[in-house]
């Protein structure tokens, strides 16, 4: 199973909206076959496992890293391939929590006679595949919000300088973390400070989808971001504040303008946003700023992760990373659980998940 879940990985970034899943075909403690979900719409783990098996299946013991699905979707149902195999076993690290899919393939070995076992790696399984997994549940994307900050919590200095607080190697780390999240989002006042590409240049994979947040079209057209000569089409987020001159100069040079509700501040109803994200099939989301993007999706509970990039540096006087939240007891702070601290050039990167509930005191 943990060479399933490694063979899985393969898939990240390419697979969305499926899930990465990881195949291993085993005879007498001997592996016979290997295979992975490569992209969406190809053929499942299951089924690019059979096609590498060296010798016949019957009899054999499969593991894969989530349960086989048993409907038409893009592709036939793979529980049928399997079954059809007559593997001897299979082990499934979890449950498929689609609910057209949940419990439903494991009845199906199970009608046939062939011995099933669920849970083996359940936790690392799920982990896996979280942004699957709350998508599916949800319909919405499992968002991610990222930041680079000096030690003192600084994302700019008092003049608005950015550039640059984290280590080139971290910047490799974000054009990578870009590439496996289905759309990156910006505020406005990102894109008329800084004009980023947000593009993974520096990486191999693919361009995400591009979203800059800006209630009344402030941003230039002409702007980086909306260069579609990138690899990757951008949105402009707005409302009805937005002057109708302002977006016909948008479509004009062909870039899409989708409207929301305003939210209690006027700018951008971020939760109608991540609505409409998820009926487009985005099933993930990576929160690049600035403040006020952050700060909104932070006290709204709309973030997922939190990945902060900690450079040795102090700014003193400047932009915080994070601004008013509303919280005025400790007790009332945003709590979270530390997944990981790694360290990239002289950065340290904090990964962690943001708590819904308060732990028992």
């Amino acid at each position: 199973m943990r060479l399933a879940l490694r063979l899985a990985r393969k898939g990240e970034g390419c697979v969305s909206p499926n899930p990465m899943v990881g195949a291993v075909i085993v005879r007498d403690g001997r592996i016979i076959a290997e295979g992975y979900h490569r992209r969406c719409g190809g053929n499942h783990a299951e089924i690019n496992a059979i096609e590498n098996a060296t010798e016949p299946i019957v009899g054999a013991t499969v593991y894969i890293t989530l349960e086989p699905c048993s409907h038409y979707g893009r592709t036939p149902p793979c529980v049928d391939a399997l079954i059809a195999c007559r593997p001897g076993r299979v082990v499934i690290g979890t449950t498929d929590p689609n609910p057209t899919v949940s419990g439903k393939g494991i009845q199906a070995l199970e009608r046939h006679g062939i011995e099933t076992r669920v849970g083996v790696l359940a936790e690392a399984c799920r982990q896996m595949n979280e942004v699957f997994f709350k998508y599916i549940r949800t319909g919405s994307p499992y968002v991610t919000v990222k930041f680079a900050q000096t030690l003192d919590g600084r994302i700019a200095t008092a003049t608005g300088h950015s550039r640059w607080i984290s280590s080139s190697p971290s910047l490799r780390f974000v054009h990578r973390l870009r590439s496996v999240h289905d759309a990156i989002l910006v505020g406005s006042g990102t894109v008329l400070n800084d004009d980023p590409e947000l593009t993974c240049r520096l990486v191999r994979g693919r361009n995400p989808l591009r979203i800059v947040c800006d209630s009344q079209l402030r941003s230039s057209p002409q702007a980086r971001i909306f260069n579609e000569g990138k690899g990757s089409r951008t949105i402009a987020a707005t409302t009805r504040r937005a002057p109708i001159e302002r977006r016909r100069l948008y479509e004009a040079k062909g870039i899409e303008v989708l409207e929301t509700e305003e939210d209690k501040a006027g700018r951008v109803d971020l939760r109608e946003l991540l609505t409409a994200l998820g009926k487009r099939e985005i099933s993930s989301l990576l929160v690049e700023g600035g403040a006020a993007i952050i700060t909104t999706f932070l006290k709204e509970k709309l973030a997922d992760r939190l990945i902060v990039i900690l450079a040795p540096k102090i700014a003193g006087e400047g932009l915080n990373a994070v601004g008013d939240l509303g919280i005025r007891q400790m007790d009332d702070a945003l709590r979270l659980s530390f997944r990981q601290v790694s360290r990239r050039g002289d950065d340290l990167i904090l990964d962690a998940l943001l708590n819904r509930n308060s732990p028992e005191r």
